[in-house]
C-alpha cells in the first residue's frame, strides 16, 4: 500500500510503498478514504508526543473508511461497513488497522472527508468541557485558538452545553469562523488585550471555565481573566511555549487548572469515551454541530498539510484524502 512515512523522528516525511497492516483479534482493517490532520501529528513526528512510535512509522491518528478485513473477535462489525476510528499511528496510508474499542459505525448522511476529521477535535472538546470541566448552563467559556480543529468545536460543544461563549482568535477572519459555528462574542487578540475585553464582556467578574489549546502568553491571559472558583481546561500547547503556573495566583482566586489529555481515555475510561462521542454524533444528526473541514489534500502533501497546522494558515480541520472516497 501506500502511505506516509515517518522514516526517522525530525525527518522530512516521505510517500511511497509500506506493508499493508493485518488486524488481530479484536481489530478490523479498514480502507482509508480519508484521515485527520492533527497538531499532535506534528508532535508525534518530531519525537515529542505523549505516545511515541518506533520510525519507521506512518502516522496520523484518525481516519474514515470502509471495513475490509475482521480479526477475530471483531464482533459488531462486518466488512463493507463506514466506520471512522481513532487509532494511535498509522492513519496517513491507503489502508490502517483500528481496535474495535475505537471504531464508530458512520451515519448514512455523515462523508467520509468530513467524518476523518471528526472523532479527535469533538471527542476531546465534549469530554473536556462535559466531564472533565463540567461546563454547566448558564456559564460563561472562554475558547482560546477557537477557528482551530479543537477550538471551533469546543465552541459548538459549548454552545450546546448552554453557556455563553466568548472565542478568542488572531485576526478578523477567523473570529468571523467562530462566530458563525455559535460563539457569542469574539475576541481579536492580535489587536485586543484578551483581559479587559473578557472582563468586560462579564461585568467584571471573567470567565467560569477557559478553554485553552494554545498554552504560553495565552494562558497567562486567562490567569488574568478566570472567575474566582473558575476552570481552565488545558488542552495542549500549540504556541510551543508550556506555561509555568503560579500557584499563588491559584490559590488566592480558588482558581483550578485541569490537565487534560483526550487520548488516554482509550484506555483509561473507553466506555465514558465512547458515550462521548455518541452523544456528540448524536447532535450531528440533530444540527447542532456542523463540522467545518478547511482543506482537503490529497495524501501525499501531509507534509504540506502539517505545515499548515503549525503556521495557523488553516481554520477547523485540515483532512488528507487518498482517493478512495
Amino acid at each position: 500500500m501506500r502511505a506516509v512515512i515517518c522514516s526517522a523522528f525530525g525527518a522530512p516525511l516521505e510517500f511511497g510503498a509500506f506493508p499493508a497492516p493485518v488486524p488481530g483479534p479484536g481489530q478490523v482493517r479498514i480502507q482509508v478514504a480519508a484521515a485527520g490532520v492533527n497538531f499532535a501529528d506534528s508532535l508525534m513526528i518530531a519525537g515529542q508526543y505523549q505516545e511515541t512510535m518506533t520510525p519507521p512509522f506512518v502516522p496520523g491518528m484518525e481516519l474514515s473508511g470502509t471495513i475490509v478485513e475482521l480479526g477475530a473477535g471483531a464482533d459488531g462489525f462486518a466488512i463493507g461497513q463506514r466506520v471512522m476510528a481513532t487509532v494511535t499511528g498509522g492513519a496517513f496510508a491507503e489502508q490502517a488497522v483500528a481496535d474495535v474499542a475505537d471504531v464508530y459505525h458512520l451515519p448514512d448522511a455523515l462523508d467520509f472527508v468530513t467524518a476523518a476529521g471528526f472523532p479527535v477535535a469533538y471527542g476531546t472538546s465534549h469530554l473536556g468541557l462535559k466531564v472533565k470541566a463540567g461546563l454547566q448552563p448558564g456559564e460563561t467559556l472562554v475558547v482560546h485558538g477557537a477557528a482551530g480543529g479543537v477550538g471551533l468545536t469546543a465552541v459548538e460543544v459549548g454552545k450546546a452545553l448552554g453557556a455563553t461563549v466568548i472565542a478568542t482568535a488572531g485576526g478578523e477572519e477567523k473570529v468571523k469562523v467562530a462566530l458563525d459555528h455559535g460563539a457569542d462574542h469574539g475576541i481579536d487578540y492580535k489587536s485586543q488585550d484578551i483581559r479587559e475585553q473578557v472582563k468586560a464582556l462579564t461585568g467584571g467578574r471573567g470567565a467560569d471555565v477557559i478553554y485553552d489549546p494554545v498554552g504560553g502568553a495565552v494562558f497567562d491571559a486567562s490567569l488574568r481573566s478566570i472567575a474566582p472558583d473558575g476552570r481552565i481546561l488545558l488542552i495542549g500547547f500549540a504556541s510551543g511555549t508550556v506555561p509555568q503556573i503560579p500557584a499563588n495566583i491559584l490559590l488566592v482566586k480558588n482558581v483550578t487548572v485541569i490537565g487534560y489529555y483526550w487520548g488516554a481515555y482509550r484506555t483509561l475510561k473507553p466506555a465514558l469515551l465512547r458515550a462521548s462521542m455518541q452523544e456528540v454524533l448524536d447532535w450531528w444528526a440533530a444540527g447542532r454541530v456542523r463540522p467545518h473541514v478547511s482543506s482537503a489534500l490529497p495524501l501525499d502533501q501531509a507534509a504540506q498539510a502539517i505545515a499548515m497546522l503549525k503556521g495557523r494558515a488553516a481554520t477547523g480541520k485540515v483532512v488528507l484524502v487518498t482517493g478512495a472516497v
